[in-house]
């Protein structure tokens, strides 16, 4: 849809031949008074891989052209061929942090500086940022969210008729998309031409200054951070009164952007609110008569969803309104030995989520495959930020730089070894050096989940859900992997092997049900045993064990003491994983009389040692600020 370029022939980056600012090799054939041809190309749409480097975007030094020659040359690249286009990026929110600083910085600037190996490079970049996420994955950092001037949530179709239509075109386009190219080219066109009237419009629009009030009471009403949103909304007011062909923007313009603008920008999920537009200056002229009268209505793009909510409990749905919140199924079968009573089970649902602190693995020095946002690593392929050099082969990643510098001092003596080389760098096998890369993976972690009746007092199952829930819905956003094994009873059982299905683990924890004893032996075991499959199978996998219990355990594997002999276990354990982190979570309840059984299972473990109510990451801060 967007309109053709005429750009400076043989320019890397696109150069306009009538723009102000030049890349530094079209500069210097300006100022040399050289011929400058032009040629007509159409307007660059790049999409970005996932998979992309730091030097595939900002560009890097040419290897080739620097061993021949001895002359440092940039080679451009994303950024230079987005310029004067559209840069998309699909699932921005799982680029890495850094590169999506580099490609917001050239974005807001419309340059991009590299400075790197010993180089000092700028060019013209100057395009149109268009990136897509599901927030349920994980959300963009506030301070880079900030920085995308306009947002749209994206909803399926709920019109019967739409979708059929849906469904015809895209099945069209399948068979035949040339047919389908020619039978829309003249809706495209007519939108072409309009973007294009719109464009020359824009540097004659007249905003009044009234209408700058207005919308700095919209952001100060909708409680927004910062004041990039009055000149996101400012500017697609401006856009939007141009792209309908007016020269005067209006309170309309405002009222109908101003969603977009706020949508992401909202410190909290709700409806934006819009003051009515104040009426315009006695002495200043408006085309629009209706100015003074209350906006419409909006019918805009809902606002962001919340974080995943929990998954809906079919038990609770068909159980009577109780004032304990509690409802008692039917009886387990008694158990084979006549000395206990049959417990009763019981299924409570999940209290609220919350934001959980930080829990990522300390940075190790094996190099590791995979995705995700967890633990910083170091990495086994070419993906990653490069962070040093090594002289160790392996990956045939090249650190030109520090390759350089390695040969830097033999090369006198090598050229007068081998005059006939015509080469300005003489490299050899010593001086190779690789590239250090470093990136985020995720991690496998498996809760360990106490499910006895001693859970059910004072309905200490639904905060412990809750934190459970909240350490879901944080696996969920980094990528990691999880299992659950539940032990109640007399024995333990997986009740999720391991999955990427978050969704499916959060399904297990609100059918949950508790009751019986408390075989925390027969937990570790298993736990135990799924621990050796996953290194068995990934040696360089990073596990988490969450354990979430109260310690007191009243059955055991063999004939001593049930407690003592689970500390045993835990302890053997961290013996024999010791790569292994885990982390106790106790569910015993404040009070004058403690036992602390947990405290002293984290201690064999080498656990880090949590109340359910210390995972909140606001609980921490207070802590912090000793509030």
């Amino acid at each position: 849809m967007l309109p053709p370029l005429a750009v400076i022939a043989g320019c890397s980056c696109q150069c306009d031949p009538d723009g102000d600012r030049h890349c530094p090799e079209c500069a210097q054939r300006i100022r040399s008074g050289e011929i400058i041809k032009t040629r007509i190309v159409p307007s660059p749409m790049i999409d970005l891989p996932l998979g992309a480097t730091e030097d595939m975007v900002i560009g890097s030094i040419d290897f080739e052209a620097a061993v021949k020659t001895g002359v440092s040359r940039f080679m451009p690249g994303l950024l230079a061929r987005a310029n004067r286009g559209v840069l998309y990026v699909d699932e921005v929110n799982l680029l890495d942090d850094h590169l999506v600083d580099a490609i917001l910085d050239a974005s807001e600037s419309g340059l991009n500086l590299v400075e790197r190996e010993g180089m000092s490079v700028w060019h013209p970049s100057r395009f149109v940022l268009i990136g897509t996420m599901n927030p349920e994955e994980g959300e963009l950092r506030p301070q880079i969210l900030d920085r995308f001037g306009l947002a749209v949530q994206v909803e399926g179709e709920t019109e019967l008729s739409l979708r059929v239509e849906l469904l015809k075109r895209r099945e069209q386009f399948d068979l035949d998309w040339e047919g389908f190219e020619r039978k829309y080219s003249n809706n495209l066109e007519k939108i072409r031409e309009s973007i294009v009237n719109a464009r020359s419009l824009l540097p004659g629009l007249f905003i009044p200054n009234h209408l700058r009030t207005f919308i700095s009471e919209i952001c100060t009403q909708n409680n927004v951070a910062g004041h990039r949103a009055d000149l996101a909304i400012e500017r697609a007011a401006c856009a939007h009164a141009a792209l309908d062909g007016r020269t005067e923007v209006s309170s309309d313009d405002i009222i109908a952007v101003a969603p977009l603008a706020l949508l992401h920008r909202m410190r909290s999920v709700q409806e934006p609110q819009m003051p009515p537009p104040p009426p315009p200056p006695e002495n200043e002229e408006t085309e629009d008569p209706d100015r003074e009268e209350p906006p419409r209505d909006l019918d805009e793009p809902q606002q962001q969803a919340e974080a995943m909510p929990p998954p809906e409990n079919p038990r609770q749905s068909e159980k009577p309104d109780a004032g304990d919140g509690a409802q008692e199924a039917e009886p387990e079968q008694p158990p084979k030995n006549d000395e206990e009573t049959s417990p009763q089970e019981e299924v409570q649902e999940i209290g609220t989520p919350f934001k959980v602190r930080k829990l990522a693995s300390e940075k190790d020095n094996k190099l590791r495959s995979g995705s995700g946002r967890r633990s910083r690593t170091r990495s086994a392929t070419k993906q990653g930020r490069y962070v040093k050099s090594t002289p160790r082969r392996g990956r045939d990643d090249l650190a030109l730089d520090a390759t350089l510098r390695a040969a830097a001092p033999f090369q006198v003596r090598r050229r007068r070894q081998a005059p006939e080389r015509r080469l300005a760098v003489h490299i050899k096998e010593p001086d190779i050096r690789e590239k250090i890369r470093e990136r985020r993976v995720g991690n496998v972690l498996l809760f360990l989940v106490d499910g006895s009746g001693s859970m059910g007092a004072h309905r200490r199952m639904v905060e412990t859900k809750a934190a459970i829930m909240s350490l879901l819905l944080d696996a969920y956003q980094k990528r990691d992997k999880v299992c659950m094994i539940v032990f109640r009873g007399d024995d333990a059982k997986i009740v999720l092997p391991l999955t990427g299905s978050v969704d499916m683990a959060g399904k297990h924890l609100a059918e949950l049900a508790i009751g019986g004893r408390t075989p925390l032996s027969a937990g570790l075991s298993k736990a135990a045993e799924v621990l050796f499959q996953v290194l068995h199978k990934t040696p360089s996998a990073q596990p988490l064990v969450l354990v979430v219990t109260d310690g007191k355990a009243n059955v055991g594997l063999g004939e001593g003491a049930p407690h003592r002999e689970a500390v045993e276990i835990a302890a053997h354990m961290k013996a024999r994983f010791p790569e292994v982190r885990f982390a106790v979570i106790d569910t015993e309840p404040p009070g004058v009389v403690r036992f602390q059984l947990a405290q002293e299972l984290a201690a064999a473990l080498n656990a880090e040692y949590f109340h359910p109510e210390t995972l909140r990451a606001e609980e921490l801060v207070k802590i912090a600020k000793g509030e």
